[in-house]
């Protein structure tokens, strides 16, 4: 939700229509899922918990009432959710929002990279220090920080989260056969 106007899922007409379910327009790939889960539990094994909070599951980010976005992974400071009411959507900013693809509808923007732009630069402007982007079809990485150049890289490059946490995407894809 953006400014009080709804995102839609793309594919959302066809479930309005009765041609698909929700769960095939909300659902994720065996590449996303893979990423969001591997990835997750990674951060989980190296961040300090002690500091830090690793959450998922399009976790809420509420800008303001009527404008609020969903963020496939949000590391948070601690001591920023103190206070915060755990059975609704976070008020306060992640530091670092990790997302993966995106399930939202285009038609509404004049090309995908607008979507992103827009997503980046509101997570961004509401207090976000980083925001990473992974692109599945691509296999690119897009580095978003406020007052920094935005950079893109493929998966082979380390990607810094935070101080002493880094990742190469390339690591998270590959699943072992016997």
């Amino acid at each position: 939700m953006w400014d009080g106007k709804p995102v839609y899922y793309a594919g959302y007409e066809d479930v309005l229509k009765g041609i698909k379910t929700v769960e095939q327009v909300r659902g994720s790939s065996i590449l996303q899922s893979r990423l969001v889960v591997r990835l997750s539990a990674y951060l989980l094994s190296v961040l300090n918990l002690n500091v830090y909070d690793v959450l998922g599951n399009e976790v809420g980010i509420q800008f303001k009432k009527g404008d609020w976005q969903a963020c496939n992974i949000a590391i948070f400071e601690l001591e920023i959710l103190e206070g915060q009411d755990e059975t609704k959507y976070a008020w306060v900013p992640p530091k670092v929002a990790i997302e993966i693809d995106t399930k939202a509808d285009m038609d509404q923007y004049d090309s995908a990279f607008d979507y992103y732009e827009k997503k980046t630069t509101k997570l961004l402007d509401c207090g976000v220090e980083k925001v990473i982007w992974l692109f599945t079809k691509s296999r690119k990485v897009w580095i978003a920080e406020a007052n920094k150049d935005w950079i893109i890289w493929d998966w082979s490059h380390p990607v810094d989260v935070l101080p002493g946490c880094q990742f190469v995407p390339d690591t998270f894809i590959t699943t072992s056969k016997k």
